[in-house]
Parts: C-alpha cells; sequence; structure tokens
C-alpha cells in the first residue's frame, strides 16, 4: 500500500478526476481511506466460518479448503460469517441529471457522476476485499442495471465494467423505479442510494420508507455539485435543462440566489428530516469534498447493523 501521504491525496476528487480508469481510481480511494484510519475498517469484529460454497474463478483463493478437496476433488471455498451476513445493493442514479457539469469550466472537475461513480466503485471495492458481498443497481426512471451481491473480483470488474457503460440520458422517476426495485431486493440487506435525488421529494421520502419498512438497512449519499449548494454565480447565465433541453432560463443569478438557496436547503432538510423519522443514515456531500467523508458514512451504517445483530 502507498504510504499515508501519497495514499490520501487520492481522496480529492481533483486528483481522481485526472485518472480515467475507474477499477484504478476506486483502488487508489480504498487505499488513501484505509491509510487514514490507519488500520481496516473492520478490525475488532468476529469473522466466523459459517459455511462452505463451490469455488468459482475470481474467488480468493486462500479461503480453499484442501482437506475438502481431497475427499471430493472438488475445489469449495469457506465463506465467513461476515461474508454471508452482510449484503449490500448499491443504488446509483444514472438519470440525466447527474452529468452536471457537462462542460466543466475547471481542470480535473468531476460531474456528478463521475463522483457518484467513484463512490460505488469504492464502496464495491472495500466491500468484496472484506469478503462481503456487493451488488449493483443503475437506475433513471426504471431499473437498467440489477446485479445481485457477490464477493469475487471477477464480480467486481463486472460491476466497474457496467458503471462505465452507464447512458445519462433518461429523468429520475423515484415513485416507478423504487417501486419495481423493491421486489428485486433480496433478503435483508443494507441498501446503499447514491444519487442527487432531484426528484419531487414526497416521492423521494416514500420511497426510502417502503425500502426500510422493508427492514433493509439504508444509506442515502446525497451527492449534488458545488454550484447546486453555493449558487457561485455572478454575472447572467443561461440555464438549461439537462433532462428538458428545451427549457432555458437566461437569469441574474444575484437576485436569485437567497431564493434558490432557500428552496435546496428545504429540500435538503425534508430529505435529512426523513431519513432521521426512519432510521435511515444520510449524509449530504458536494463533488469538491474528499470521498473518505462517504466512506465514514459507509462505515458507521455497518457498525450500526453489526451491533443490531451481535
Amino acid at each position: 500500500m502507498p504510504s499515508e501521504t501519497n495514499s490520501r491525496k487520492y481522496l480529492r476528487p481533483d486528483v481522481l478526476a485526472r485518472i480515467s480508469d475507474l477499477e484504478l481510481r476506486a483502488r487508489f480511494v480504498v487505499e488513501g481511506f484505509v491509510s487514514g484510519m490507519h488500520r481496516s475498517p473492520y478490525h475488532g469484529y468476529s469473522v466466523e466460518f459459517a459455511q462452505y460454497k463451490e469455488y468459482v474463478p475470481g474467488d480468493d483463493v486462500r479461503h480453499l479448503d484442501w482437506r475438502v478437496y481431497g475427499r471430493s476433488d472438488r475445489f469449495y471455498i469457506k465463506q465467513y460469517e461476515e461474508e454471508t451476513n452482510l449484503r449490500t445493493h448499491i443504488l446509483l442514479d444514472c438519470s440525466g441529471s447527474m452529468r452536471y457539469p457537462e462542460q466543466s469550466l475547471d481542470a480535473g472537475r468531476m460531474t456528478k457522476f463521475e463522483y457518484a461513480a467513484t463512490l460505488a466503485a469504492s464502496l464495491a471495492y472495500l466491500l468484496v476485499h472484506q469478503q462481503d458481498a456487493a451488488g449493483l443497481v443503475l437506475f433513471d426512471d426504471a431499473v437498467r442495471t440489477n446485479l445481485p451481491p457477490l464477493s469475487n473480483q471477477g464480480h467486481l470488474r463486472a460491476l466497474i465494467a457496467q458503471i462505465e457503460q452507464a447512458r445519462l440520458e433518461r429523468a429520475t422517476d423515484a415513485k416507478a423505479m423504487f417501486g419495481e426495485l423493491l421486489g428485486k431486493l433480496a433478503r435483508r440487506s443494507l441498501v446503499i442510494v447514491i444519487s442527487d435525488l432531484l426528484a419531487d421529494v414526497d416521492d423521494v421520502s416514500a420511497a426510502l420508507e417502503r425500502i426500510r419498512h422493508a427492514h433493509h438497512e439504508v444509506l442515502v449519499l446525497h451527492v449534488l455539485d458545488h454550484d447546486e449548494r453555493e449558487f457561485p454565480f455572478q454575472d447572467n447565465v443561461l440555464f438549461e435543462g439537462i433532462e428538458a433541453a428545451d427549457q432555458q432560463l437566461l437569469v441574474d443569478p444575484q437576485s436569485l440566489r437567497r431564493g434558490y438557496l432557500d428552496a435546496v436547503n428545504g429540500f435538503t432538510s425534508n430529505l435529512r428530516a426523513t431519513c432521521t423519522n426512519h432510521r435511515i443514515d444520510y449524509v449530504g456531500l458536494s463533488t469538491t469534498e474528499p470521498l473518505d467523508v462517504a466512506l465514514r458514512g459507509f462505515l458507521a451504517s455497518r457498525m450500526k447493523m453489526m451491533r443490531t445483530k451481535s
């Protein structure tokens, strides 16, 4: 693993934006995070043998049981309590609004999707390397990809490949998408939603409540661009709709700033309140923030799950 000084710099979005390979980017994020923690984030929790499963390419060969092979002439690996108990579905928003900013004004700036995709890949990388199962759902107004949670390297590469192939074209329909998704989630899992959640707040809140009421643990990583959170514009600006290309609005940002920020803060406050009321973990993120903020939010959710089970 790289030194702490060198690896932790890869938590910075401006540095990550210059790395085009998503798998490499995820590895740097996780190594930087773990290095900054000075230890494995799951140190201290017992990992007990639970069962065997047949070996498939990509599984960690360190867990092959040679005694079983000697008796059966077939390869089996040991699955552990941690691996079989924690199943995580990563729900990644691939709607059109995640393309912002389509034309970056700053060198090395990440779009919302690049930031969110880096988070998703990093979480999957971290989970798989801790012998946990990670699945992926890509969504906009419907479920576009649904990979079930698995815990091998081949699955991790397939998951990252699906993220890289995402097409950011359609609008978000939280009510329809989450309604379609709920029946596809496996037994009780950790569900991580990574999205700008730019949809009707009542639809989003109702969807999150339904997932929670189905006995899943839920972590919301609410990703907004720095512009959306701060509205830094000074001169007259022509705003164009990303999900509705025919919408254009020329405005004086100085006159809109207070009303806009009140609306955004009200929206995020409502989401946070919904999450608090239903015991959903919420982490608000700006695309300029180091990614360890989100990873620590994930770690807190996992620790809470493990305490609940113990």
